[in-house]
């Protein structure tokens, strides 16, 4: 079936009033794109990035719009003609403007997934997508995900940075934990390494649901991979119930984030256990190995790819 996208652009101080139209017309489902709430939840939420990708900054930038779907049919049709009657007749939305585009629904439910193919990783790591097949012959152990479900799917640099630490120094038995864990990637990849158990923690409170998934795409269940929901720098309860004994920890978040973790490792690492920490931007690095030092750790290594660096630490 083909709907019909229709977007009604305006400025940002009627965008409220732009929702309460299509309230007004019978509209009960829209979208709302406001640049000042895209600005106001990056600065609400500063703390967990340290960049923004240019092109999603031009995509929000200057955009104060509405969108809805209506059946590419003679109703959906008769529909449109309708609101676009009632808008012109609304002198409060002087500045609205209408277009109109053609979604199938194939194009929301499939077309996305011809971007995210089979990746190689280190020497053994294969990221495969649910719906592909494992290429013959590879020899490598696959990693099943649904990548449509959160972050964290293989394709980033501090993403492969990460797992190919995690290849290198996952041994049979060792226990994982995985802070900031996303889709669930860092920690099933150590458990399909051989890892005994792994333990995931995010501040998104569907990364519980996402994670679990994402193991038992890979035949890992709940005795070896649990996840808990919540920040473990301003919850003590929350870093009891981790606890700690792990050969490796991993940290693929941000520089402002690994620096308020660092004090809080050692009580995480077995003896001799490996940290390491990934997503940290180019001009930040300097700051994170200082905190890193700070806590008593020393680096081990020190890889960077595409502005992004990462380190592995030991106390």
């Amino acid at each position: 079936m083909r709907w019909i996208e229709v977007s009604i652009d305006s400025n940002g101080q009627e965008i409220e009033r732009l929702g309460a139209f299509l309230t007004r017309v019978g509209v009960d489902s829209y979208i709302e794109e406001d640049e000042n709430d895209f600005r106001s939840f990056l600065e609400k939420n500063r703390q967990y990035w340290d960049y923004i990708d240019d092109n999603l900054e031009q995509e929000k930038r200057g955009v104060s719009r509405v969108k809805f779907y209506l059946s590419d049919d003679e109703a959906g049709k008769n529909e449109l003609e309708r609101i676009k009657k009632e808008l012109t007749g609304d002198a409060e939305l002087s500045s609205a403007r209408v277009s109109c585009a053609f979604v199938a629904d194939e194009d929301w439910n499939e077309n996305w997934k011809q971007y995210y193919k089979p990746v190689n990783i280190g020497r053994r790591l294969i990221i495969m997508p649910e719906w592909e097949k494992l290429p013959e012959g590879t020899g490598r152990v696959p990693l099943w995900l649904d990548p449509g479900l959160l972050f964290g799917t293989g394709t980033h640099a501090t993403t492969r940075m990460c797992l190919e630490a995690i290849e290198e120094l996952t041994k049979p038995g060792a226990r994982m934990l995985d802070l900031g864990c996303g889709s669930g990637i860092l920690a099933i990849a150590a458990l399909i390494l051989g890892a005994k158990s792994a333990v995931g923690c995010d501040i998104d409170e569907k990364a519980p649901q996402i994670a679990g998934d994402n193991a038992a795409r890979n035949g890992v269940g709940e005795d070896r991979f649990k996840v808990f929901a919540g920040d473990i720098t301003s919850s003590r309860r929350l870093r009891e119930r981790i606890g700690g004994g792990y050969d490796i920890v991993a940290a693929n978040i941000v520089a402002d984030v690994i620096i308020a973790l660092a004090p809080f490792v050692k009580d995480f690492l077995a003896p001799g256990g490996a940290f390491i920490c990934s997503g940290i931007i180019e001009g930040r690095q300097n700051e994170v190995l200082a905190a890193l030092e700070s806590a008593g750790m020393k680096i081990e290594k020190h890889s960077s790819a595409e502005d992004w660096h990462c380190f592995i630490s030991r106390f």
